[in-house]
């Protein structure tokens, strides 16, 4: 039962990536779109979901079995936002963002993937940070701060983010083996730069204490 319900809070955090993906597209103004998108992530840390990219820096903290709750996490991300993104290119509003996500998706997929996993890491350290100052910081100001400015950072720097990416994907309608390499290489740089921070602290923090 613990699994379902897991996999089912991973599709809901997936679609609120994807609900974020949406009001990015909608936006001319890319610091508009990129403080809207965070709305997404800030909704899965309050609500406790599971993300991928907001639960793979605590691998260095957990038992092994974790990896199998991160990897129904990654599969009902995939769920949520794939749903999003059928939904939305079934609607009225996918015509006025079909060019951009579809010119988004392009640049990505021609990206050699050294360059895909390079700028994954920068991403998923990002998302750490953001995941841990909600989680361990006080105050409302800080927590809010901490979430919204590391997801504008790496949108507007061009990190790329796994979960994102499927929505785009998707949305797009650029399913192909080249494209699922290529979730991987960036799954591979999320997770990377997610842990560079908490194995620092798990090895060093322990030394120090």
């Amino acid at each position: 039962m613990e699994r379902i319900r897991q996999f089912f809070s991973a599709i809901l955090a997936g679609m609120m990536i994807g609900m974020g993906g949406t009001v990015y597209l909608s936006q001319g103004n890319p610091v508009v779109g990129s403080f809207l998108f965070a709305v997404g992530l800030f909704t899965v840390v309050v609500f406790q979901l599971h993300l991928y990219t907001g639960k793979i820096g605590y691998l260095a903290f957990q038992k092994p079995v974790y990896l199998l709750e991160l990897l129904i996490t990654w599969a009902g991300n995939f769920c949520g936002t794939y749903l999003v993104a059928f939904m939305v290119r079934n609607s009225r509003i996918y015509e006025s963002m079909a060019e951009k996500v579809q010119n988004i998706a392009a640049v990505k997929l021609q990206d050699e993937f050294f360059s895909l996993f390079l700028l994954a890491v920068f991403c998923g350290m990002l998302m750490f940070i953001a995941v841990d100052v909600f989680r361990n910081q006080s105050g409302s100001t800080i927590r809010t701060i901490g979430v919204f400015v590391p997801v504008m950072v790496f949108i507007l720097s061009g990190f790329e983010h796994v979960i994102a990416n499927m929505f785009y994907f998707s949305l797009a309608g650029v399913w192909s083996g080249h494209c699922l390499a290529a979730v991987v290489v960036m799954t591979l740089g999320n997770s990377v730069g997610g842990l560079l921070i908490p194995v620092y602290l798990r090895i060093f923090r322990q030394r120090e204490a």
